[in-house]
């Protein structure tokens, strides 16, 4: 909606100068600190941050879901509909949340009961705020929006449990519990987060179809600035508990005003940038226990430098192109714009890298021959047996020193499971890896134990993978004490050393993991993985759990450390834009199989696989002008289970090419189109700007 349109229209939600308290062992935290905004009908509201930035504590205490054992709205009001929702009575104020204001909440395992069926909630949703409607009229009225959201067969959905839903059929089910009583605002708080890039395109798709049947108002709060440039028309940045900078999203994207927008905008890695090092910000979000004196972002901000109006007064909003779009920055004039078409304001230029390179020194450290991996199926009633899952099905691929090669797919495609075959973490069931020239496929934990000193892994959560009661100078020394290399003093020398290399001073030693952000304890993780100097590392997720700030100084990091140590890198991913920064050639997998394989820019620019299109056209684009661009692919459903994969070609239940041939014969990984790179498609072509948009597995209407 064209925001002059909007402003025609008077707001259905005011926040003014709403205050939020929390009581912790550290002392009270200000979660939120005299917001305030607007949302008009028929709106989409972006509200982006860090984490901790406030974002999801604006709108739970908008709605008073503030837990009141810790948190407190001390002040503003929550105007909706000529009723302040703060002043409500708990009963009144229960009927407008369901009713009038819906919430689709991130994590949809959690927020459905396992123990009644999908359709049972959804009854029970309806006819709480309609008691005297008959269970079959629910009934109806669930199967019509589970019709909405796009779920296929809602009949028999309906019947089904939450753990018979795929994730991104559970985050529709959500969705449709939202809206079943066609509410007039739909808040959606990072409903993508966990989501591959082709269910998040899903799940957008749904929003959007959602929004214009029911003309509905909607707010998304997310830290993924695609998905806010592909949804919102209008954005408010949160920063310490704060709106900082507050526009149309054309404007916000195109023309920041506020160097941690700028900042964000320059942290991510895109698809369709050249590969060269981002500029993240500097250090880490402030605790909000300990906010900086002034300015909260000014510790962080390249235009402070240490000026006093920074160090000393809270910059209000400034009115910058207009009333409609304002930044809480002292010097916001002093912005550079454009941002999308490259960094502003940097402190120094982005150094480019070769993340192409066409060959590299020696042979391959690492090879990989038709990697097979089932995992047996657990009995079934009475004791029969049923299929495996065939969670890898041949996989081949091979590593060379400064290399690194990204490993692509869905969640359920085996990404991770080649990785752990690789390590020795589970067993393969065929098929051969080498590494160092030496057969390591039937290795014993004892003989991969010397194997480990040249191949490492980092994990993908680092706070699961570091023991809690450890100290970061024994979690790094580990390693050490495992080889026996470990020799006092020499030892946490090293340690220290290591410390630095990633970027942590000396002083996090004697920290516990729980004493550190995000961010430090996957360096921490990275430390301990270079503890023996290895030659190969696989990097599972290492930067998924990250925010986008956090995210490019790990990255940045990763490749800095290549290029001193010649490592070489598994990098294993379902993110595409960070694939694409980080890799030399990049392999997609699909249900246990690699569809296609090659250098970088041949599967980024030329992809012949229409799986690997897929992807690549989901992937949200951070440019709101792009967002109705017409080589957009949508698949419907999710991957197929490992334990029954379709006949002939894995993909082609999702394929709009698929035909006879497709269901009979398997396709081979092979360079049909002798342009270089190979594709396991009986049809593969090079993508084309023109090729058709494309839902359920058939071409549809532009």
């Amino acid at each position: 909606m064209k925001e002059r349109d909007i402003r025609m229209s008077e707001p259905v939600l005011s926040v003014r100068d709403l205050v939020t308290e929390f009581r912790t062992s550290g002392g009270v935290v200000h979660a939120v600190d005299h917001v305030s905004f607007d949302l008009y009908p028929g709106e989409t509201l972006g509200i982006v941050g860090e984490s901790g930035s406030g974002k999801s504590a604006t709108v739970l205490s908008a709605l008073g879901l503030i837990p009141k054992s810790d948190g407190k709205v001390v002040s503003g009001s929550v105007q909706f509909r000529g009723r302040d929702l703060l002043a409500l009575p708990p009963e009144q104020l229960r009927r407008v949340r369901g009713r009038d204001v819906a919430m689709v909440f991130q994590d949809p395992m959690t927020s459905l009961n396992p123990v009644f069926t999908v359709g049972a909630q959804l009854s029970e949703a309806v006819m709480v705020h309609h008691p005297k409607m008959r269970a079959a009229a629910a009934r109806a009225k669930a199967v019509e929006v589970l019709t909405l959201v796009g779920l296929p067969n809602p009949e028999a959905r309906y019947d089904q449990y939450p753990h018979e839903y795929s994730g991104g059929m559970r985050q529709r089910a959500m969705i449709a519990m939202a809206i079943i009583n066609d509410p007039e605002i739909l808040i959606a708080d990072e409903p993508t987060t966990a989501l591959d890039v082709t269910i998040q395109a899903q799940v957008l798709d749904v929003l959007r179809k959602v929004q214009r049947e029911t003309r509905s108002a909607s707010i998304i709060i997310t830290h993924d600035l695609g998905v806010v440039a592909e949804t919102a028309d209008r954005v408010l940045v949160m920063y310490g508990g704060r709106i900082i900078e507050s526009g149309d999203v054309t404007t916000i994207f195109h023309n920041p005003r506020h160097p941690y927008t700028a900042g964000l905008m320059r942290s991510m890695p895109q698809v369709s940038d050249r590969a060269n090092r981002l500029v993240p910000i500097p250090g880490d979000a402030p605790s909000l226990h300990d906010l900086p004196s002034g300015c909260a972002f000014h510790p962080r901000c390249v235009l402070s430098q240490g000026r006093t109006a920074c160090t000393i007064e809270k910059p209000p909003l400034h009115e910058t192109s207009g009333p409609s779009h304002v930044a809480a920055c002292h010097f916001w004039s002093e912005m550079a714009p454009p941002v999308v078409t490259g960094p502003v304001l940097a402190r120094g230029a982005a150094e480019p890298i070769d993340r192409n390179r066409t060959s590299f020194s020696g042979g391959a450290l690492l090879q990989v021959r038709d990697l097979v991996k089932h995992f047996p199926a657990k009995r079934r009633l009475f004791g029969r047996q049923g299929p495996p899952v065939r969670a890898v099905e041949g996989v081949s691929l091979e590593l060379k020193a400064g290399e690194t090669l990204g490993l692509v797919g869905e969640s359920g495609s085996g990404k991770t499971t080649v990785g752990k075959a690789i390590m020795g973490l589970v067993a393969s069931s065929g098929g051969r890896i080498a590494f160092l020239g030496q057969d390591i496929t039937g290795y014993d934990r004892k003989a991969l134990r010397d194997v480990r000193r040249d191949l490492q892994i980092v994990f993908q959560d680092p706070y699961t993978s570091l023991d809690p009661k450890m100290k970061v100078s024994q979690l790094v020394a580990e390693p050490l004490r495992i080889h026996g290399r470990f020799d006092g003093e020499r030892s946490l020398t090293h340690v220290r050393t290591l410390l630095e290399r990633v970027g942590l001073s000396a002083a996090f030693a004697a920290r516990y993991p729980h004493q550190l952000s995000g961010g430090q304890r996957q360096r921490v993780g990275i430390a301990r993985a270079l503890a023996l100097e290895p030659r190969v590392i696989v990097l599972d997720e290492p930067v998924s759990a990250l925010d986008v700030s956090v995210q490019a100084q790990v990255i940045n990091l990763l490749q800095e450390l290549q290029d001193e140590l010649d490592l070489a890198y598994l990098f294993i991913a379902h993110d595409l834009s960070v694939v694409h920064h980080v890799s030399d050639r990049v392999a997609v997998m699909y249900l246990g199989k690699i569809m296609e394989i090659g250098f970088r820019s041949d599967i980024y620019d030329t992809p012949t696989h229409p799986y690997t299109q897929a992807l690549l056209s989901a992937v949200p684009l951070p440019d709101p002008t792009q967002r109705d661009r017409g080589d957009k692919i949508v698949l419907v459903g999710g991957i197929p289970s490992p334990a029954a994969p379709p006949s002939g070609c894995v993909f082609r239940t999702r394929c709009w090419k698929a035909d006879d041939k497709c269901a009979s014969e398997v396709p081979e990984l092979e360079d049909r189109l002798g342009i270089g790179h190979s594709s396991a498609c009986h049809y593969p072509e090079p993508a084309s700007a023109g090729r058709p948009v494309v839902t359920a597995g058939k071409p549809a209407p532009n």
